[in-house]
């Protein structure tokens, strides 16, 4: 699992943030992008990471602390439905990752992203096809973003009840589908995805 980053730090090019996102699919809610920049990839406290949608809940709130302890630096940035609808779901979310590893207490040397390389990046970077199933930079920073946004959004379902929005967190489920027809949209909607649009029309 260690191999890309190893090797990379081999040549000399550490530190080596890792960049992920959750819930660019989701219709309700922010995207969150986490940046994290790991002490020591081999530590034995961090033998469990995977992707965060390979682990449970518990596993993942059970990591959440482990990594803020073994990280140099995280970074945490929200994009909020407003300016996602504005920009789009891409343009804002590498402009999120941008933001996320410039919030680095620590410049990296060097950025791993999952899947798609970030336009516009200072810094030398790399695209990792299933980046966060190979690299522990991003599976870290993976489970970051996701805690952090399933978090705000069991927070969101005591502001917007009726909506489901602590089981589905704001994904296109059937029955947040059901919620959005008969409560209607509201303003942490995004208003420029199909789903919501519709009902808008």
């Amino acid at each position: 699992m260690h191999l890309i980053e190893q090797s990379l730090i081999s040549a000399g090019l550490a530190p080596i943030a890792g960049v992920d996102d959750a819930g660019r699919g989701a219709c309700a809610g922010p995207l969150v992008i986490a940046s994290v920049i790991l002490k020591d990839l081999n530590s034995p406290q961090l033998s469990a990471l995977r992707d965060s949608k390979e682990l449970t809940e518990k596993e993942r709130e059970r990591l959440f602390p482990i990594i803020y302890e073994e990280a140099i630096s995280v970074s945490v940035i929200k994009v909020s439905p407003e300016d996602i609808d504005k920009r789009g779901v891409h343009a804002a979310n590498l402009d999120g990752m941008r933001r996320a590893v410039q919030g680095l207490e620590i410049a990296p040397n060097y950025v791993l992203t999952d899947g798609y390389a970030i336009e516009g990046m200072v810094t030398p970077s790399l695209a990792i096809w299933k980046g966060d199933q190979v690299a522990p930079s991003i599976s870290a920073a993976s489970i970051i973003a996701k805690v952090t946004r399933d978090r705000i959004m069991v927070e969101l379902d005591g502001q917007y009840p009726g909506y489901g929005l602590a089981k589905h967190k704001g994904y296109i489920t059937a029955a947040h589908t059901k919620a959005l027809e008969s409560l209607g949209v509201t303003d942490i909607h995004r208003k420029s995805y199909s789903n919501v649009a519709k009902l808008l029309s």
